[in-house]
């Protein structure tokens, strides 16, 4: 029997810890957003794989493949390139093969019927792809765009903002968020400012300057692993961290859900929501500590 992973951060780990050949790992997760996908046309005159796949949503192909092309990685189905929505081929850099096998993973884990939630690597690759690599967008200012759009969370960064009550989030937020904030500072000689109001925090602007030079620096992959960090956890510092492996996944996700968590040990969980909402940040987190586990590991917060 195969067995069965419900995030892409689940699939990492154990796919490294027993050296698992990634062909024969069946995955499912829960939900993400995901845009549509595209692979190679068909012979003119035929409908294409991009449109079967879209109007059945069906399996139509028996077997994902990882090949190797002028140095750089591809995945195929039954031969036929995986490509983005505007058609860019997918083709990842060397230090990338493990994403690769990842990929290639996500497609071999569909059953008959098409699941595009859980194709979370999927979603993230295409959209560097489409949206961030200067190679393929031919609007140059989307990425600086983005970059000024994550870099906004800073100063209404969640976790600068903490509570005296009740108790047990004050807890959480000790247990959870001044981690994070302490690595940062020690990471990067950076100075965050936290408070107990409602307004905004003004960050240093030592501190502005040096995390926007960080993220300036992000390839492509890493940008959009970044992206959709922010954007899960509604915190640019948590997915920071996450992104340059300062924190886990699941100290990601407990410090993304500090506040929802405080609320369910007093009031209890909503069934159908907070347990789903639980399986999809971390299988959103997961498909970013996939992009970036190239990267070596730096002391992580204890």
């Amino acid at each position: 029997m195969l067995p069965i992973i419900r995030t892409s951060a689940q699939l990492a780990a154990v796919s490294l810890r027993n050296n698992w050949r990634f062909s024969n790992v069946a995955v499912r997760s829960f939900q993400s957003a995901v845009p549509r996908f595209q692979i190679a046309e068909q012979a003119a005159g035929k409908e294409s794989a991009t449109n079967r796949a879209e109007r059945t949503l069906k399996r139509f192909w028996k077997k994902a493949s990882v090949d190797k092309v002028d140095g750089k990685y591809t995945v195929t189905l039954d031969g036929r390139n995986l490509r983005t929505p505007s058609k860019n081929k997918i083709l990842l850099p060397e230090n990338r093969k493990q994403v690769a096998y990842l990929l290639a993973a996500e497609w071999d884990g569909q059953t008959t019927d098409l699941k595009p939630h859980s194709l979370p690597l999927t979603s993230l690759i295409s959209r560097a792809i489409d949206g961030l690599d200067p190679e393929f967008n031919e609007d140059p200012s989307v990425r600086p765009q983005v970059i000024d759009k994550l870099l906004t969370y800073l100063d209404t960064d969640t976790i600068c903002f903490h509570e005296d009550f009740p108790e047990i989030l004050v807890q959480f937020q000790d247990e959870h968020w001044k981690p994070i904030l302490k690595w940062i500072e020690k990471e990067y000689d950076v100075e965050l400012r936290v408070t107990d109001g409602i307004f905004s925090v003004d960050q240093p602007q030592h501190t502005k300057d040096t995390l926007r030079n960080l993220v300036e620096n992000l390839d492509p992959l890493e940008l959009a692993a970044l992206e959709r960090a922010v954007m899960s956890s509604k915190s640019f510092l948590v997915g920071l961290a996450l992104v340059k492996r300062g924190i886990t996944v699941e100290q990601a996700a407990q410090a993304a859900h500090v506040e929802v968590n405080s609320q369910i040990d007093r009031w209890g969980e909503v069934e159908d929501s907070h347990d789903v909402e639980k399986e999809y940040i971390r299988q959103a987190l997961g498909s970013v500590a996939c992009m970036v586990m190239h990267h070596p590991k730096p002391k992580s917060i204890q």
